[in-house]
């Protein structure tokens, strides 16, 4: 995971550099909604070099549940430069459009579009392995973002070959369409990160897997109040377990342990904790409690 945001944040220094020079040299507002983009690439790749650094770091005294929940602020945060980037490229666009100007040096902004394109791809490669491995938020909303970065560094050579060769205007239209497109990623990133942050339950397939876990024991005679939630990395699974009434401690904490150790073997990263309780002892439960 670090080495993913040392990569990420070297990978926009180089493109906020070519972009630079190629936009002083094409004037094209197109390639600078890129090279707005690439700039806050940088200091969202930075800020999840950070909270990926912090929510690597082990449970504390202070922290009992990790520092997991530092991924979501980071994502967050990216949200936020996003969003800012598009509604700033919107009024510049809208600007141009009003006075379309002619595109300079279109075979530079070509060619740097295409090494952006390249090195995108490498890095979100990269970036993908470290998302099998980890499941991380914070590295999936920067492989979100550079997704999208594909698109736009696609739509900003359309702009400068049509701009180029037909009506100038094509440069700002183009650049109001990336500006959408990178508003409708920056919700994305922000509903996930949100998400995380308000402990919404794992997704219904996977609590529906743990509930099969649980019933495929043969002591087990049920499952009630099954809470999920998700930091960082680290999943934490809560259940009640039905078990015969009859049993000794000893024996129920046996089978609590078993059942347990089913549910890691498949979610891996998780921290559980189970109650054991007698079958068909009548409790009041929350509403919202799946049986």
């Amino acid at each position: 995971m670090r080495m993913a945001t040392y990569a990420s944040t070297s990978v926009a220094l180089v493109l906020i550099l070519t972009k630079t020079a190629a936009w002083m040299m094409t004037d094209s507002v197109s390639l600078l909604a890129t090279l707005i983009d690439s700039c806050l690439d940088a200091a969202a790749s930075m800020l999840n070099l950070l909270a990926v650094r912090h929510a690597l770091e082990p449970a504390d005294k202070l922290h009992r549940f990790g520092h997991g929940k530092a991924e979501a602020l980071a994502g967050l945060g990216q949200s936020t430069f996003i969003a800012g980037s598009a509604l700033f490229l919107c009024f510049e666009s809208i600007g141009r459009f009003s006075h379309p100007q002619p595109i300079e040096a279109m075979p530079v902004g070509v060619g740097v579009m295409i090494f952006s394109i390249l090195a995108t791809l490498g890095l979100m490669l990269f970036q993908r392995h470290v998302i099998r491995q980890s499941n991380s938020t914070a590295i999936k909303a920067d492989h979100l973002h550079y997704k999208t970065d594909l698109i736009v560094n696609g739509a900003v050579i359309a702009a400068l070959i049509l701009a180029y060769y037909g009506w100038p205007g094509f440069d700002p239209v183009f650049a109001i369409a990336i500006a959408g497109y990178i508003l409708f990623s920056a919700a994305e990133i922000a509903r996930e990160s949100l998400d995380l942050l308000m402990d919404r339950e794992l997704p219904d397939e996977q609590r529906a897997r743990i509930k099969e876990i649980v019933k495929k024991h043969p002591q087990t005679r049920g499952i009630h109040d099954l809470r999920t939630r998700k930091s960082g990395m680290t999943a934490f699974i809560q259940l009640h377990l039905e078990l015969d009434g009859h049993l000794t401690l000893m024996q129920a904490h046996a089978i609590a342990d078993d059942v347990e150790a089913l549910i890691l073997a498949e979610f891996e990263d998780a921290e559980v904790i189970i109650h054991q309780d007698p079958a068909g002892l009548m409790e009041q439960r929350p509403e919202f409690a799946a049986a």
